[in-house]
C-alpha cells in the first residue's frame, strides 16, 4: 500500500500534502508517494535548521502518514 503526508493547511483551509524538495500542494494529485510507512514517518521526523537552532515546525508536528 502507498502511503503520503498531509498536514493541516494555514487558516482551516483543508490539507496541504507533502509534495518532496521541502514543499508542500494542495493538489492532491501531486502528492509524493512512499511505498512503505517508514520513508514517510521519515519525512514527518524531519528537523528544520535556521539560525543555528534545529527544531521541528509545527507544519510537521501536525502532519499525519496516511495509508491510501
Amino acid at each position: 500500500m502507498p502511503y503520503h503526508v498531509k498536514t493541516p493547511a494555514k487558516l482551516n483551509t483543508g490539507d496541504v500534502y507533502w509534495k518532496g524538495n521541502n514543499s508542500w500542494t494542495n493538489v492532491y494529485a501531486d502528492r509524493k508517494q512512499f511505498s512503505n510507512v517508514t520513508d514517510a514517518t521519515a519525512v514527518k521526523a524531519t528537523p528544520v535548521r535556521k539560525n543555528g537552532v534545529t527544531e521541528q515546525p509545527d507544519w510537521l508536528k501536525n502532519a499525519t502518514v496516511v495509508e491510501e
